[in-house]
């Protein structure tokens, strides 16, 4: 049987989140096929910078806090109970503005990794329009 609790995997501190990686090519449980992450945001940190995901889709479940998502120029409010599905190339970031850590859920479609992901470093997730 393959089985993991996140705190058996290390956290890796990345701008404005910490990630464990639970299901990878890399850590935890191996898998070609697929990843999943457990993120946490600390209350008014964004994840930067905005970034896409050109190899796969990317569903996150937010599990705990509140915040706002950013997807291709719109902004969301999410809550815990929460789910958004970034698809592929879809530019996004997710800002904690509650006081509470968030802690997210994040299921890649792929196996991918940060050095897969496709940055944008000019986008400012301020300038969304609200949905």
């Amino acid at each position: 049987m393959l089985a993991i609790h996140e705190s058996e995997v290390p956290e890796v501190a990345v701008p404005g989140r910490f990630l464990r990686w639970l299901v990878s090519p890399e850590h935890g449980l191996p898998s070609d096929e697929c990843t999943f992450c457990v993120m946490k945001v600390e209350p008014g940190e964004t994840v930067k910078p905005a970034h896409s995901h050109p190899d796969c889709q990317e569903l996150v479940y937010f599990i705990e806090g509140s915040g706002h998502v950013y997807v291709d120029g719109l902004i969301k409010p999410v809550e815990a109970g929460s789910a958004v599905l970034f698809t592929r190339d879809s530019v996004h970031m997710v800002r904690n503005s509650g006081d509470t850590v968030m802690k997210v859920a994040c299921f890649f479609s792929d196996a991918t990794s940060l050095d897969r992901y496709e940055f944008h470093p000019d986008i400012v997730f301020d300038e969304g329009s609200a949905i």
